[in-house]
């Protein structure tokens, strides 16, 4: 097992070397990203192909455009995928793989810049890249020192380096990321509470005028196990069946049921807006072990109510 902690060592110390050595380089890649009118295409062969591909898939997953050409086929045809208003990320550790290479000329009479990830300053690939991204590993953590394996990792962590970094330049919010996933449960828990909630006439709410009675009816009425008691068309508080068991467990008067709501809800609930993220919902609820949430304005009236039976049925959680 020695061999196995040496490899993880030294592709953990090759990542920690990057810190200090490639923040300013970082910015300029960043920079030619935003600036790019177009795509973001990313090549290699081998290996640093396909971490070129998880690359892509990322840089595409957080907002910035971008699929994956593999060096190979690119001179064989699928140059024509590459306009004039791209950009190029070119992934080698040596910098001067044929296939690699034999595309820079076409690179560089389209006009389109080219961000280098290798190790080797020197090499062809590096000194016509407008940003060198320089991993700076000389040697492979494995014993052979011949298969990519610490420069594999390192290539990938600086693309993933640069991917979140274009995330904070482009403000890109949860929502946003949301929307590039609608499927799966990334989706799911970045969907806003509005697209779940209920609203209208499906939600219990009566005024702070009401009964006992009549808070139960309504209550039962529209099955979600509580009931919103508002005033003036803002929240005020809820009636829950804890509230209903407190209240029958504390009150002498077998008349309860004229008695007025008011007098057994829970004042100022918790409660969300109706932009909050259905994930952020779900941790208010667990968070203070209560199973529905009033979804209000910005100045407390009552918009909807989403319970967490809503969430399960969408296998959100």
């Amino acid at each position: 097992m020695k061999e196995v902690w040496d490899l993880l060592h030294k592709e953990s110390e090759a990542i920690t070397t990057l810190i200090g050595n490639i923040e300013q380089d970082l910015e300029n890649a960043a920079k030619l990203c935003i600036e790019c009118n177009g795509r973001i295409i990313v090549t290699g062969l081998g290996k640093s192909g396909l971490i070129g591909r998880k690359i892509a898939a990322t840089l595409a997953s957080t907002g910035t455009p971008s699929f994956f050409i593999h060096a190979g086929e690119a001179s064989h045809g699928d140059l024509g995928m590459v306009t004039e208003e791209d950009l190029v990320m070119i992934i080698s550790k040596s910098g001067s793989t044929d296939e690699v290479i034999r595309l820079i000329p076409f690179f560089k009479r389209l006009g389109v810049k080219i961000i280098a990830i290798c190790s080797d300053e020197h090499s062809l690939l590096a000194k016509n890249s407008d940003v060198l991204l320089n991993i700076r590993v000389t040697e492979e953590g494995e014993p052979f020192g011949l298969i990519p394996t610490t420069s594999a990792v390192v290539s990938c962590a600086v693309g993933d380096a640069l991917a979140v970094l274009l995330m904070v330049r482009k403000n890109v919010k949860k929502e946003d990321f949301g929307h590039l996933h609608p499927a799966g449960n990334i989706g799911k828990l970045l969907t806003k509470v509005e697209k779940i909630m209920h609203s209208g006439k499906e939600i219990p709410v009566v005024p702070s005028t009401a009964s006992f009675k009549e808070g139960l009816i309504e209550m039962t009425t529209k099955k979600l196990g509580v009931t919103l008691v508002t005033e003036e068309g803002k929240l005020l508080g809820i009636f829950t069946d804890g509230d209903i068991r407190r209240a029958i467990q504390n009150c002498g008067d077998d008349n309860i049921m004229n008695h007025k709501l008011i007098d057994y809800v829970t004042r100022s609930p918790k409660s969300i807006t109706p932009g909050t993220l259905t994930e952020e919902a779900v941790y208010i609820m667990e968070k203070n072990k209560i199973t529905s949430l009033p979804v209000v304005g910005d100045n407390d009236e009552i918009m909807g109510i989403v319970h967490l039976h809503d969430i399960l049925q969408r296998k959100i959680v």
